[in-house]
């Protein structure tokens, strides 16, 4: 009896002794991001989910909210005019290391001003250290002429001097390109040569550290145990890069990965029906549209815009490739977002009427290409699709189309170049819940050029004196009937046709608990957690 008390205790020592066994998360995301640098990348989904786990911002979303509260500062003031917003930024916070960089420092206030610095000048060392790229969120919010200056008023005070008041300032500096990258790390990497590392060997001071990527296949990143926020349920959190919306759904059912998103339309019944998996769904603050080049002819005409318009049956790319999880868009906001117009009427599907329209204008026999990306997106799950559908409707107007595509970093490059040959078929998920998010950043004259995401190229100075005008107040209901007016310019010029605004769906296991759904289309896994 005693040896046998004796082996249990033995037992029970050692199961006590060892460490309880690491959790792995795994998401299979719908594509490889652009890079890791915060600053440059626009194309949201995996960016913006591979993104999240390294970085803070100095104010972030509440989860599940388009509120800020405090992140890497824990408070701040805003002058009576509102044009000083001075942050008191948060002690003690620890950057990542990795095999190259060791930090000799926390966070500070220098950290701040490099992150926000290398954005706002083309001369700055750090502006052009990848080739080619842009800061289309930083330009096309109007950032360079909006913030005067910054000033570092201790090591843990940083002051924004505006030169206009700012509505949605806060809003907008808890995006993704304001995250707040190490001025130590670049200056190590700075005299080692390697200064593409920013983007390739990320670290920030979020609740995961990376640890490595394989182009197309996937990301590693292992909890940061100096996080300065409530630690991680996980241990290990791995991005498998799955294109494929049915192999992902595979991988889901097979235990292969915890959490996926973009299902296919046609699986949504399935796996509300599989015993195993759960599905969160919410509606979608997002547009998918089709870009006019609106600087090429006969395009540079609105007359022939809302001819096409007119002649594309948007309610059959709904039901063919949205099948239910969508529905038209009107306007280039979504129905969910304060200040939208529902008065406006949508251009009717009339192929007779933009066929004559077209005749009118003395457009005949028109070629154009229509861009259809190589991704699914939440707000175009079948690009393709859509674009045939498109140039089925168009042909019985008498105009021939070219469907062409591109990688998607590629896609995305291209369809800013200014003398851009075709329309685009692109979209937008909200970044802050502000209107501003998605009229200016897309449709605004500042938009419109090099380094903007303005992908009409079309700059209408009534429409963006209304929206410089909106931002200027902070009275919600003025804010709304300015931006109320610049829908009907909007609708009235046809930049786009708006074509849709999607639901928006996220399978997981059914073992998974504290993932929390955003309205800004973010995925983030500091809260998630594996039940046994």
């Amino acid at each position: 009896m005693l040896s046998r008390i004796l082996i249990a205790a033995s037992a029970l020592a050692m199961t006590t002794a060892m460490p309880a066994l690491a959790k792995t998360f795994v998401y299979c995301s719908e594509a490889s991001p652009e890079g890791f640098d915060p600053a440059p990348y626009t194309a949201g989904g995996t960016f913006d989910a591979s993104a999240h786990p390294i970085y803070n911002r100095l104010v972030e979303f509440k989860k599940g909210t388009t509120e800020v509260e405090p992140a890497l500062a824990e408070s701040w003031e805003v002058s009576p005019d509102g044009l000083e917003y001075t942050f008191k930024l948060r002690q003690g916070v620890k950057w990542h290391s990795n095999e190259k960089f060791t930090p000799t420092r926390d966070f500070n206030a220098d950290d701040v001003i490099f992150s926000y610095q290398r954005q706002a000048s083309a001369d700055h060392p750090w502006n052009q250290y990848i080739a080619g790229i842009t800061y289309e969120y930083y330009n096309s919010m109007e950032m360079p002429s909006l913030i005067k200056e910054i000033v570092k008023v201790d090591d843990y005070t940083v002051k924004f001097v505006l030169t206009r008041p700012e509505a949605p300032f806060l809003a907008n500096i808890a995006m993704p390109f304001a995250s707040i990258v190490s001025a130590e790390y670049a200056d190590v990497l700075d005299k080692a040569g390697t200064k593409e590392d920013l983007n390739n060997a990320p670290i920030g001071t979020g609740p995961f550290k990376f640890v490595a990527y394989q182009k197309d296949a996937v990301i590693r990143y292992a909890k940061n145990p100096d996080y300065w926020g409530p630690a991680p349920k996980i241990d290990d959190l791995v991005f498998a890069i799955t294109p494929d919306a049915a192999v992902r759904l595979q991988k889901l059912k097979a235990g292969e990965c915890q959490l996926m998103p973009y299902p296919a339309p046609a699986d949504l019944a399935a796996i509300k029906e599989d015993p195993n998996l759960k599905m969160d769904e919410q509606a979608g603050l997002n547009v998918g549209y089709l870009a006019y080049n609106t600087t090429q002819a006969p395009f540079d005409n609105p007359k022939v815009r809302k001819a096409l318009n007119m002649a594309m049956n948007k309610q059959a790319i709904i039901d063919a490739v949205f099948q239910g999880a969508g529905q038209v868009a009107k306007n280039p906001i979504p129905p969910t977002m304060w200040s939208y117009n529902d008065a406006i009427a949508d251009d009717v599907y009339d192929p007779v009427a933009a066929k004559a329209a077209l005749e009118a204008e003395g457009v005949k026999d028109l070629s154009m290409k229509i861009w259809a990306m190589p991704v699914q997106r939440p707000y175009m799950p079948n690009a393709r699709r859509a674009a045939e559908l498109m140039q089925e409707d168009f042909a019985k107007v008498g105009v021939k189309v070219e469907i062409v595509s591109y990688e998607w970093g590629e896609y995305l490059d291209k369809s800013m170049e200014a003398g851009r040959d075709g329309a685009v078929i692109l979209g937008w998920t909200g970044d802050n819940g502000d209107p501003d998010n998605f009229m200016g950043v897309l449709l605004s004259c500042a938009s419109a050029q090099p380094g903007g995401a303005n992908r009409a190229f079309w700059c209408n100075q009534e429409f963006s004196d209304l929206l410089a005008k909106a931002k200027q107040t902070s009275d919600v209901a003025e804010r709304t009937k300015l931006y109320e007016q610049a829908q009907v310019i909007f609708k009235d010029q046809a930049p786009w046709a708006t074509l849709d605004h999607s639901t928006q769906y996220v399978p997981m296991a059914k073992n998974v608990t504290g993932f929390v759904m955003s309205p800004l289309g973010d995925f983030t896994f500091d809260t998630v957690d594996l039940t046994e």
